[in-house]
C-alpha cells in the first residue's frame, strides 16, 4: 500500500504546456514539452552567438586586416634593411680588400724599386772596384762581407699581393698557414678561426718590415764598403806618398789640392755647405771616384819612377857617398852605387823613360841615360854593349846594355846612378822605396 504524503504534492507529476493555434474554425494545439524549450532555447542561443560573432568580425575586419598588412610590412622592411646591411658590409669588404691589395701592389713596387736602386749601386760598385785594387789587395782591412741581393735578377709579380713579397723573401714555407688555406687580402675570418691568431694586416706588416730591414742592411753594407775603399784607397795614395818622399821626390799633387792652392791664390772662399739635393750614396760614390782616381795616378806617377834593381842578381859592392878614389887614393864623391856583374851581364832599365844618351862619355866608358820625367834621371855606365840609341822609348825591366869596364874602372861592374833635377841621389832610396811599394803598385 502506497504511502502519500500529507500535502499531497509529493510524487505529483507536473504537466506539460500547451500551445494552442486558432484558424477559424479549426482550432489546433500542440503540446510543449520542457525538451522542445530547452533545444530551442539553445538553437536560439548559438544564432544569436553567431551573429554577434559575424557582427564582431564585420566590425573588426579592416583592423585585423591593417594589422596583417603592417605586420609583413614590418618584416618586408627588416628582411630589406638586413639585406642592405650585409650588401653594404659585402661593399666594404670588397673595397676594403681592393684597397688593401692596391696598398700592397704599391708597397711591393717601392721595394723592387728600392731592389733596382741597390743592384744599380752594386753594378756601379763593380765598376770602381775594378778600377782600383780590393782593400784585400793592397794589405788593408778586410772588406764587408758579401750580401746576397733579394731578388736582382728575377721580378716578381706584385698582384699576388702578400704572396708576391713572400715570394721576394724567400717566407712562403716560414709562413705558410698550416691548413693549406692561402691567406687573402679582406678575408674575413670566420667563427671557427682563432681569435689570437695573426691578422692578414699585421701579418702583412711584418713581412714588408722584414723586407725593408732587409734592405736597409743591403744598403747600410753598401755604404760600408763604400767607405772602406774609399779609406783604403786614400790610406794607400797617402802610403805611396809617404814612401816615395823619403826618396827626396815629391809626387804632384793631386787635382783637388791644386783646385784648393788655385783657389787660395785667387781670393776666394765662403762657408762649407753640402751640395743640395744629392743622394748619400751618390755622394760616397764621387767621394770613392776621386779617391781611387787618385790612387790610380799615385801609382802611375810612382810606376815611372826608378825603383827597380838594374841588376837583381849582382850584389853591391860601393855605396853612394864620399870615399877613397880607386885611382888617386884621395876623398871623392862617389855620386852612384856599384854593382858586382861580370862581363855581358845585362843592365835593366829602372823604370819606363826616354833615351837621352848612349855612347862614351868619359870616365863613365859607354853610358846610358834615361830620363823617366819630372826632373827624374838614370845612369848605366862601364857598358860593354850598349843596346839602345837616343830617343828610344824603354820600358821597365827592358834589357838596354850589358855590364863591362869601360872608362875610369878598375874592373867589370855596374855603375848606376838616379839624379833629380840633375843633382845625385842616393839609388838605394829608390831600390828601398821600390821594396816597400811593391804590394802597393802591383
Amino acid at each position: 500500500m502506497s504511502v502519500r504524503s500529507a500535502n499531497g504534492a509529493f510524487g505529483k507529476r507536473r504537466q506539460n504546456h500547451v500551445l494552442i493555434l486558432a484558424s477559424g474554425d479549426k482550432v489546433r494545439h500542440m503540446t510543449v514539452s520542457p525538451w522542445m524549450v530547452a533545444l530551442a532555447t539553445s538553437a536560439a542561443g548559438v544564432f544569436a552567438a553567431g551573429y554577434l560573432a559575424a557582427t564582431a568580425y564585420l566590425v573588426l575586419r579592416d583592423d585585423l586586416i591593417g594589422g596583417t598588412i603592417a605586420r609583413q610590412a614590418r618584416m618586408q622592411h627588416e628582411y630589406e634593411d638586413r639585406i642592405t646591411a650585409l650588401r653594404a658590409q659585402v661593399d666594404r669588404v670588397t673595397s676594403r680588400q681592393l684597397l688593401d691589395q692596391q696598398i700592397v701592389e704599391e708597397k711591393v713596387e717601392k721595394l723592387l724599386q728600392r731592389q733596382l736602386a741597390l743592384s744599380t749601386r752594386t753594378g756601379k760598385l763593380g765598376v770602381l772596384a775594378g778600377s782600383g785594387k780590393d782593400p784585400d789587395d793592397i794589405g788593408q782591412e778586410a772588406s764587408v762581407p758579401a750580401t746576397e741581393p733579394l731578388a736582382y735578377e728575377r721580378g716578381a709579380d706584385t698582384s699576388g699581393g702578400i704572396k708576391a713579397i713572400e715570394k721576394i723573401m724567400g717566407m712562403a714555407g716560414e709562413d705558410a698557414e698550416p691548413s693549406g688555406r692561402h691567406a687573402a687580402l679582406g678575408f674575413a675570418p670566420s667563427a671557427d678561426v682563432n681569435e689570437n691568431a695573426e691578422s692578414i694586416s699585421d701579418r702583412a706588416d711584418r713581412i714588408f718590415s722584414k723586407a725593408t730591414l732587409s734592405l736597409k742592411g743591403i744598403e747600410h753594407d753598401q755604404m760600408a764598403h763604400l767607405r772602406l775603399m774609399t779609406d783604403s784607397a786614400r790610406r794607400t795614395s797617402e802610403a805611396i806618398r809617404t814612401i816615395v818622399e823619403r826618396t827626396g821626390f815629391s809626387l804632384p799633387a793631386s787635382p783637388e789640392a791644386s783646385a784648393a792652392d788655385a783657389a787660395r791664390e785667387t781670393g776666394v772662399g765662403g762657408p762649407f755647405v753640402e751640395p743640395q739635393d744629392e743622394d748619400r750614396f751618390d755622394q760616397s760614390l764621387v767621394a770613392l771616384d776621386s779617391a781611387l782616381v787618385e790612387l790610380d795616378r799615385t801609382r802611375d806617377a810612382a810606376r815611372r819612377l826608378p825603383l827597380a834593381n838594374p841588376a837583381p842578381a849582382s850584389d853591391v859592392t860601393s855605396g853612394f857617398g864620399n870615399r877613397p878614389d880607386p885611382f888617386l887614393g884621395r876623398l871623392a864623391l862617389h855620386a852612384g852605387i856599384d854593382f858586382r856583374a861580370a862581363i855581358g851581364t845585362r843592365i835593366r832599365s829602372t823604370a819606363a823613360g826616354t833615351v837621352t844618351a848612349a855612347g862614351p862619355a868619359g870616365g863613365y866608358g859607354n853610358m846610358i841615360e834615361v830620363d823617366h820625367g819630372n826632373g827624374v834621371s838614370t845612369r848605366y855606365a862601364h857598358l860593354s854593349v850598349i843596346l839602345v840609341n837616343v830617343g828610344d822609348q824603354v820600358k821597365a825591366d827592358d834589357v838596354i846594355g850589358k855590364s863591362g869596364s869601360t872608362g875610369r874602372s878598375t874592373g867589370p861592374h855596374l855603375h848606376y846612378e838616379v839624379r833629380l833635377n840633375g843633382q845625385a841621389v842616393d839609388p838605394m832610396r829608390f831600390l828601398r822605396a821600390g821594396t816597400k811599394l811593391a804590394g802597393y803598385l802591383h
